[in-house]
């Protein structure tokens, strides 16, 4: 990785001196916001810890990285100057690990009786209207004996049949025989 500074100023009122730079490094990766920091304390003879890094951008598909960097002169103008998020970043300060508070707990509130009210009717939900039924095909009337159509709502029960069966002369010979018989 190859670092050049393109511009740098003095800040005098904050005592620090801001540094615009660019990394070239073909064949690597991106460069880390560490070895960034130690480049750059190198070039400008400082210590690593009062660089800091405000920002650093990569063109994509290129092996080139721009970035902005403060190099302050002492630590107490670092602590001083910067803010919390960027001195935790920068490893110059431990991260708070916040604790949620506990919650006191509120004062129970004592159930009263109230009265047993009514339950309120239940209410019966809309059902959609039921589409008009096309009227059922009648089924074919049932032959009864003999091959006469059977009347509508009657239904020849066993009884019935039985009854029928046996008014009905068995044979022809035998029929004329039991009218031979009781016309003497």
């Amino acid at each position: 990785m190859e670092l050049e500074i393109t511009s740098k100023r003095e800040n005098q009122l904050l005592r620090r001196t801001e540094v615009e730079f660019q990394a070239v490094h073909p064949g690597e990766a991106t460069p880390n916001r560490d070895s960034l920091r130690t480049e750059l304390a190198k070039s400008l003879s400082a210590k690593k810890e009062f660089v800091i890094l405000d920002w650093v951008r990569s063109d994509f598909g290129r092996t080139r990285t721009v970035g902005y960097a403060k190099v302050y002169k002492s630590k107490d103008d670092v602590m001083r100057l910067e803010r919390k998020p960027i001195l935790v970043r920068m490893g110059l300060v431990a991260a708070e690990v916040r604790v949620k508070k506990e919650k006191k707990a509120a004062p129970v509130k004592v159930a009263r009786k109230e009265e047993a009210k009514p339950a309120a009717p239940a209410k019966e939900e809309a059902k959609p209207a039921k589409k008009e039924e096309a009227p059922k095909k009648e089924e074919a009337p049932k032959k009864a004996e003999g091959g006469k159509p059977a009347e509508k709502g009657k239904e020849e029960k066993p009884a019935d049949k039985a009854k029928k069966e046996e008014a009905k002369p068995a044979e022809k010979g035998e029929g004329k025989k039991a009218a031979a018989k009781g016309g003497k």
